[in-house]
């Protein structure tokens, strides 16, 4: 091989694969459900909100059970964005010994993901300054790196049609705020699949 490139007959060159990590760019909508996903949405986005209004958060379970566990040790990378709550939600989170990476918007979680890395889970207010947490939601289930990041909606609204909303674009858990402070961090473990602690 080195002979055919001496003779220009053959030229090698380190394959690049890239991804386009502008989340915020208008490029991609969101894949339409199938009908019996919409009947199933339905019937659950009451159920939801209820459960929601009565405990303040909901878990994905039927997504956690089709996604294999996370093996990694109890230091798990958290990625929070939330602007409303940013200090708050980073205490919680951190004295229930995760990692916190902040993001106040969609441009800062872009700078995150690479200086960063992926992190093991995403929490995502829906009203960012920049952009909508659902078309985020939608944009990065769609992308080939990022589809299986887990990803918690934290969030004010909670009527059905939001829920129906980020469930249908596949949210692994909805916490509604004001949210107490055991609240967060025990999404966290449940959707990471690692034991509570005390």
């Amino acid at each position: 091989m080195d002979e055919l490139e001496e003779l220009d007959l053959l030229q090698s060159r380190q394959a690049v694969v890239e991804y386009d990590l502008d989340f915020s760019a208008a490029n991609a909508k969101a894949r339409a459900l199938v009908e019996e996903d919409t009947v199933r949405l339905d019937q659950n986005a009451l159920e939801v909100g209820g459960k929601l209004s009565r405990d303040g958060v909901y878990i994905a379970e039927d997504r956690l059970k089709n996604r294999g566990g996370i093996d990694k040790p109890r230091a798990e990378t958290v990625v929070l964005i939330d602007p409303d709550q940013l200090a708050l939600a980073d205490l919680r989170v951190t004295m229930a010994g995760f990692v916190v990476r902040i993001a106040d918007s969609v441009n800062a979680l872009l700078h995150s993901l690479l200086d960063h890395g992926i992190p093991d889970i995403l929490i995502l207010d829906v009203m960012l300054p920049d952009g909508d947490g659902f078309d985020l939601l939608a944009k990065m289930r769609r992308h080939p790196i990022y589809s299986m990041l887990p990803i918690v909606m934290l969030t004010a609204k909670s009527d059905p049609d939001d829920i129906r909303r980020g469930l249908g674009l596949g949210a692994d858990g909805y916490v509604t705020k004001p949210y107490s402070k055991n609240i967060l961090a025990g999404t966290i473990q449940r959707v990471l699949k690692q034991p509570a602690t005390a």
